[in-house]
């Protein structure tokens, strides 16, 4: 069930001891789990003997990515450890957009769902860009 996934990642954002994690980061983990299944049922559908199995391939190891990382940033070993895991999250969300646009160019995915997952990446992108940006000012005001 959706609901019960978001409360139980909002348990674990509030057992976070850094002090740099954002409210909206249970939600983010939400998202990006759901975003990364999503990719992966659709390229369950994809026919891979057309050559298309790298692309396959690539843009799972993307999406699956970006969740990876954030789920790493949990276990930092330090604050600019936290947003360093963010930002490879973010370049992974980047990726994983460059890969839906491939296999639209070669008609492994309809324009439709590609316009669907474009726009959950890029929210998902703003979503990082926002949490690097949360963090980087919480560990400089730590530091005045």
């Amino acid at each position: 069930n959706f609901t019960d996934n978001m409360s139980t990642s909002l348990l674990l954002s509030k057992n976070f001891t850094k002090g740099v994690l954002i409210m909206k980061e249970s939600e983010l983990r939400t998202r990006v789990k759901a975003f990364a299944l999503h990719i992966i049922a659709i390229c369950d559908e994809i026919d891979t003997r057309k050559g298309r199995s790298v692309l396959v391939n690539q843009v799972i190891r993307s999406a699956t990515s970006i969740g990876a990382n954030i789920h790493e940033a949990n276990y930092a070993s330090s604050k600019a450890d936290f947003v360093n895991k963010f930002h490879i999250a973010l370049k992974e969300c980047a990726e994983t957009e460059y890969w839906v646009e491939m296999m639209v160019g070669c008609n492994a995915i309809t324009d439709e769902s590609a316009q669907a997952l474009l726009q959950e990446c890029g929210i998902i992108r703003r979503m990082l860009t926002k949490s690097i940006t949360t963090a980087k000012s919480n560990m400089e005001q730590r530091e005045k």
